[in-house]
């Protein structure tokens, strides 16, 4: 054993030597399996990810929102709407790259709304808005990706996704273990509370919470267009000016049911998350 040591030791000592007398002379030439052992290799850079709207031409648009979630940042999220306190139990986190909100039961035993926004920290009118996303199974579970604003007493509104898995067929299909899951999701422009100028109910014809897939509007002055995976599945036609923020949440109720004992409850049933992206208009881009 001493002997193996000296040896590695007289070996790194070589190695150091060689260094520094190619450094200096530029002449001799080094082991790389050596060098490997005394000089640690630096890693690969990751390849840089393509930040273009799915679809669209890339020229047309200029990123001004690139959410990748490398980590959870409150310095662009808020954990709670305006007008609620956040709810204390632990129900989000990012984890490998994504953000993953799960059904979960509070101190009190009931099921409670989680919302991530934007809002007071970034908002924007007009551009392409897309969420990449993988949606939770379960009745009651109601996820959803839309813009809002709350200026003086109107509150318009563009709903990109909401989806509604206990909710009647087309919204969900029950599986053989008797929980819901999503097959179809809705969209929606609010000039108002209550106030719906257009409005789809789309059929994916696939199970929703299986896999990835992008959700996305085209907001530009005179109206609105929906994206599903780059397909267009809805247009309409209302002007809307008001600055917006980004809400990314898992609610529940509404056409989805109430939870029950059938709603998977943790992490492995998560509303999860690759990015959301906001883009400009090349023609409307701020000036830097």
């Amino acid at each position: 054993m001493r002997v193996r040591k000296h040896l590695r030791h007289a070996a790194l000592l070589a190695a150091c030597l060689a260094i520094v007398f190619s450094a200096a002379c530029d002449e001799v030439s080094v082991d790389n399996d050596v060098l490997a052992a005394v000089v640690p290799v630096a890693k690969k850079t990751p390849k840089t990810v393509v930040k273009s709207p799915f679809g669209q031409d890339a020229s047309d648009y200029v990123l001004t929102f690139a959410e990748e979630f490398d980590t959870f940042d409150r310095q662009r999220w808020n954990d709670h709407t305006w007008y609620e306190t956040p709810n204390p139990t632990r129900n989000y986190l990012v984890e490998h790259g994504v953000l993953k909100i799960w059904p979960q039961r509070d101190a009190s035993g009931k099921f409670f709304n989680r919302t991530l926004d934007t809002d007071g920290k970034f908002e924007q009118t007009y551009g392409y808005f897309e969420i990449e996303a993988k949606l939770p199974r379960g009745k009651g579970t109601w996820p959803a990706f839309w813009l809002f604003a709350h200026p003086d007493k109107r509150r318009p509104e563009i709903d990109i996704m909401e989806a509604y898995p206990g909710g009647v067929e087309p919204w969900g299909m029950i599986d053989d273990a008797g929980v819901a899951r999503p097959t179809a999701y809705g969209m929606t422009v609010w000039r108002d509370d209550g106030i719906s100028i257009g409005n789809r109910q789309f059929d994916a014809g696939t199970d929703l919470s299986l896999k990835f897939h992008k959700y996305a509007v085209k907001w530009e002055p005179h109206g609105q267009t929906f994206y599903f995976d780059g397909k267009k599945v809805l247009e309409v036609a209302e002007r809307m000016s008001d600055p917006m923020y980004l809400m990314v949440d898992l609610w529940f109720g509404s056409s989805s049911g109430e939870p029950d004992e059938t709603t998977p409850q943790g992490k492995s049933n998560s509303f999860e998350v690759n990015y959301v992206r906001a883009w400009q208009f090349r023609q409307h881009a701020p000036r830097h």
